[in-house]
């Protein structure tokens, strides 16, 4: 880092480690699929009772795009708070993902943080758009139209996962008198600000099978359904094995799991090139003057953490966070070490009294 360090890094060990598991991606069989499921070593269920339905309780507000797709979004606390967070899902997910920082913080936080969630375009009860929308910088504009709706006003900080993430930094570049005034800080957790394609499994996305279904989606409804299984096949079980590293609550990896398997697959093709042309880092100047987090996984095939890395590099008041047992799913592998440095974040911006120790 030289003599003058561009960013602090902690690290934290999130667990045994458990060897061979994401070895499944050279043919080890540590990993079993059963129906949606991963079976994931483990030795108990501590979760087994967990309500994952917890955000669908939640009052739903609906947002519609510039192009007229709906966005589902739920809203968690007070209509003049101090300041609001708004978490943004990844590839395949929904908002769902962040279901422990919804069940933990919001009672942590009370009513001077609102909380703001939303199924980004294509994913879970949001609509379904067409194909040439389904890009990095229009899923920047789709967030900066869920601000605008549902924290209108007042301080604003931004929390990112995987394409998440992504959809920061395009908004950070389109929108930067946003970022400049309104907001305080950015969490970027498991995401890249560019050169996706290139970075771990993200390599085994790209072949001339999904490229063939990409462009059927475009030109033949029919082809379209003759390929999805095969699509399904050669997609999603590079997902399931890329969420998790060493042992897994069962119920945490159906659910996960099930997340995945119910995207479309016609939202997993249609997204699977903005990934691979996405290059924000014109954007970072936008954040650098603010408090940022950056956490990656140290088993992250998705995205290595040397994009975590890199990230950090370019913005100069970031905490960098390497939970070395984690895979690309870390915010629910890991949520207490998560949801303490979100705490940190909020207390380095101002909303939060006082510093966050990490013990």
């Amino acid at each position: 880092m030289g003599s003058k360090s561009l960013y602090r890094s902690r690290l934290f060990r999130g667990g045994a480690a458990s060897a061979g598991v994401l070895g499944a991606l050279a043919g080890a069989e540590a990993l079993r699929r059963v129906g949606a499921a991963v079976a994931w070593p483990a030795h108990g269920d501590d979760l087994r009772d967990e309500d994952f339905a917890l955000l669908e309780r939640d009052p739903v507000r609906w947002v519609l795009t510039e192009d007229d797709v709906i966005l589902s979004a739920r809203v968690i606390g007070s209509e003049n708070p101090d300041a609001t967070v708004v978490f943004v899902h990844g590839f395949c997910n929904t908002m769902g993902s962040f279901h422990f920082q919804r069940r933990d913080l919001a009672g942590q936080w009370g009513p001077r943080v609102r909380m703001v969630f939303f199924d980004q375009r294509g994913h879970g009860d949001s609509g379904i758009p067409a194909g040439d929308s389904c890009t990095v910088a229009q899923l920047g504009r789709d967030l900066v139209r869920v601000i605008e709706e549902c924290a209108p006003t007042g301080p604003v900080v931004l929390v990112g996962h995987s394409m998440g993430g992504m959809a920061i930094l395009a908004a950070a570049a389109q929108f930067p008198e946003l970022f400049e005034s309104r907001v305080l800080g950015t969490a970027l957790l498991s995401t890249a600000a560019a050169e996706v394609a290139r970075a771990g499994a993200a390599q085994l996305l790209s072949s001339p099978a999904i490229d063939g279904f990409r462009m059927a989606v475009h030109t033949s409804p029919a082809l379209v359904q003759a390929g999805r299984v095969s699509a399904r096949r050669l997609i999603t079980p590079v997902l399931h094995v890329s969420s998790f590293h060493g042992e897994v609550s069962p119920t945490l990896s159906r659910f996960t799991t099930s997340m995945i398997d119910r995207t479309p697959v016609e939202t997993i093709v249609k997204f699977l090139k903005a990934l691979e042309l996405h290059d924000e880092s014109a954007s970072l100047p936008a954040l650098a003057p603010r408090p940022a987090l950056v956490v990656g996984g140290g088993r992250d095939l998705i995205i290595p953490f040397r994009n975590s890395r890199k990230l950090a590099q370019c913005l100069p008041d970031a905490d960098l966070i390497r939970v070395t047992d984690a895979a690309h799913m870390v915010h629910l592998q890991y949520p207490d070490l998560v949801n303490l440095a979100l705490e940190r974040l909020l207390a380095r911006v101002g909303v939060l009294d006082g510093e966050v120790s990490y013990g």
